[in-house]
């Protein structure tokens, strides 16, 4: 399925949480925080028409509380607004 988000928006696929600490302890539910990161899926443009600097596959940190989930092929995914995302993970 191929989707192109419209305006400034990014979708974006969320990074797995980590299951374990480094040293083997098994986290429960409870304790997890939601990570902010997530792999580029698509962009859209700028109102002038340019693109957005990002492409797919780029790894970002993103914030804000305001984003739709969708499900794709059975993966989450969000759209986030283009000013919600706060760095490049290079």
């Amino acid at each position: 399925m191929n989707i192109t988000p419209i305006g400034e928006r990014v979708l974006l696929r969320p990074m797995k949480q980590e299951e374990k600490t480094k040293g083997g302890i098994y986290l429960p539910e409870s304790a997890k925080e939601e990570k902010k990161e997530g792999l580029v899926a698509a962009a859209g443009k700028h109102k002038d028409g340019k693109d957005l600097p990002l492409k797919k596959g780029d790894r970002v940190i993103y914030g804000g509380y305001s984003s739709d989930e969708i499900k794709i092929d059975g993966e989450k995914h969000l759209f986030v607004d283009f000013k919600d995302i706060l760095a490049k993970i290079e």
